[in-house]
């Protein structure tokens, strides 16, 4: 969940006229607020207040943060009539800007019977009035330093938004009636899911990183030379069905295919299967939890809700492996994808088969794919100064590198040098396997 690196507002809208780049950041602010509030449209009050686990906060929580960000980095530096909501929401719904002040402790955001959630709905709008008024009412010169952190504030919106669609997932995974999020059937089954095919990546030097033009964020940069030798990539996702066979192998009872640290894991969270699988009452096939509710789990389907150490020993038994990051943005760079990306605009709510195109299948959305990468800073990287450097630099410890996006991620917020990262134990993110080989 990162810093940021960007150009000047002309260059981030295409527009050469600050009136055109104005118009532009107001109408995306107003969309990427929107769509917050539309992912809530389904729930009812008390579904904003429940945190089932630490990594998880409360719907209300998101809707507050993602306000406060805005108010805390825009408004109260650069509107000068700009009058605080409430100033206790500092101290509620910062998240871990130590610089910025004292925070309330995030694993007990659930015990926050108040503000209640029509409170925050009105933060939201107190705060959605002044950046309306900031984006189109200020000076030119007070634009230019607002625009680039207006940037920041909208792809850290879209970053809850998916985080939002995880957490309610799980929310409702921990009550017993296992409720829908959507009442909307899912899409009639897909045709059955093509074929792995192993292709091939030659060896040499390559640039990875992303190349400043546009946004990114501060850990995608500075772009950098590597050198990579001969790869191939399965060209597809690891399906349900594949992933079953692993667990029909006694997959989760064999300690040779787990990183020391991994099986310590297994054996004291009792995994026996991806996060949401269930064994159906007669105990004949899986079904799992999804944001339909309970369905059969489709084989064709990519395996999803698995962590690092399952997608690590998953490949182990495969005879293969994870691919590095650098592997993976070369080729979602290098090849050709005519397969069509999954992701949150598509309204699919999950990973979907692959196609029978040729190619590397699914590289965009459907699930974010681990990589064999720690997440560590690139040769030459720096924080950016102030509290905006918290963002992504002090994370660099303990986690591994996923790319790709998933089918809850924003299109507009994704590209092929986006660095996601967790802790080789997170399972309830949208997370799923692709295989890699030496040559």
């Amino acid at each position: 969940m990162g810093s940021v690196v960007v150009q000047n507002p002309q260059s981030i809208s295409g527009e050469s006229a600050v009136a055109g780049s104005r118009n532009h950041y107001l109408d995306r602010f107003k969309a990427v607020r929107a769509y917050s509030e539309a992912i809530c449209d389904k729930l009812v009050n008390e579904d904003f207040v429940v945190q089932s686990m630490p990594d998880v906060s409360p719907l209300k929580w998101h809707l507050a943060h993602t306000s406060w960000f805005f108010e805390t980095f825009l408004l109260k530096p650069h509107a000068p009539q700009y009058e605080e909501f409430d100033p206790h929401f500092a101290y509620l719904f910062n998240s871990y800007y130590v610089t910025v002040g004292d925070r309330h402790c995030r694993q007990n955001r659930g015990l926050l019977s108040r503000p209640t959630v029509e409170n925050v709905y009105r933060y939201r709008g107190h705060v959605d009035r002044a950046m309306r008024r900031l984006i189109s009412d200020s000076d030119s010169a007070v634009f230019d330093r607002v625009a680039p952190v207006l940037e920041i504030g909208l792809n850290h919106e879209q970053q809850h938004q998916e985080l939002m669609l995880t957490d309610i997932k799980h929310v409702f995974w921990v009550n017993p009636l296992r409720p829908a999020y959507t009442d909307r059937k899912p899409d009639a089954e897909c045709a059955a899911a093509a074929g792995m095919k192993w292709i091939r990546f030659n060896a040499g030097n390559r640039k990875i990183g992303h190349d400043g033009d546009g946004f990114a964020f501060d850990n995608e940069l500075p772009r950098h030379t590597v050198y990579v030798n001969a790869f191939e990539l399965g060209s597809r996702l690891v399906t349900n069905g594949e992933y079953k066979r692993f667990i029909a192998d006694h997959g989760y009872e064999r300690p040779k295919l787990w990183l020391s640290l991994g099986w310590a894991t297994r054996q004291q969270e009792q995994w026996t299967a991806p996060l949401y699988w269930l064994k159906s009452p007669d105990a004949d096939q899986w079904i799992h939890h999804t944001l339909f509710g309970l369905r059969d789990v489709a084989d064709d389907e990519p395996v999803c809700h698995v962590s690092f150490f399952e997608a690590d020993a998953f490949a182990r038994w495969a005879n293969a492996r994870l691919a590095t990051e650098a592997e993976w943005e070369i080729a979602a760079v290098e090849t050709e994808r005519p397969d069509t990306p999954n992701f949150a605009e598509s309204l699919s709510c999950r990973p979907l088969p692959a196609t029978d195109q040729p190619g590397l299948q699914q590289m965009l959305g459907h699930v974010w794919e681990w990589t064999a990468s720690a997440y560590l800073a690139y040769p030459g990287y720096r924080p950016p100064p102030g509290a905006l450097g918290e963002y992504n630099g002090k994370f660099m410890c303990n986690q591994f590198v996923l790319r790709g996006g998933s089918c809850v991620t924003p299109a507009s917020h994704m590209r092929p040098t986006y660095r996601n990262f967790f802790t080789p134990d997170a399972r309830w993110q949208f997370t799923g396997i692709r295989l890699a080989r030496d040559v």
